[in-house]
């Protein structure tokens, strides 16, 4: 994974309002079908990452978990996961796992 454009990336994707922050969110936005790409904190949970896994599967959305620390990096904002919006920025952010 290109971890440097990942975080462009997601930087932009903040600040253009295509992403979801939260649990309650993040499941809002996978069971809708509105999600493109689930991401995931490396730091998060056993059982909140397989509660996402589960959900993940059961709506066929994309999941990647990434390095410890870089949601929080990328976006300046704490959390567990981050809901992609779909259209061309989830696209890019699958080209770069």
């Amino acid at each position: 994974m290109d971890e440097r454009r990942m975080k462009g990336l997601m930087g932009l994707c903040v600040r253009a309002g295509q992403a979801v922050f939260g649990e309650d969110g993040c499941r809002r936005s996978v069971s809708a079908g509105q999600c493109g790409l689930l991401l995931l904190d490396g730091g998060i949970s056993g059982n909140s990452r397989k509660r996402y896994e589960e959900l993940c599967e059961y709506t066929g959305t994309r999941m990647a978990l990434l390095s410890p620390g870089l949601l929080e990096e990328a976006t300046g904002k704490p959390g567990a996961a981050m809901a992609v919006k779909e259209g061309s920025f989830s696209e890019q952010m699958i080209c770069c796992l």
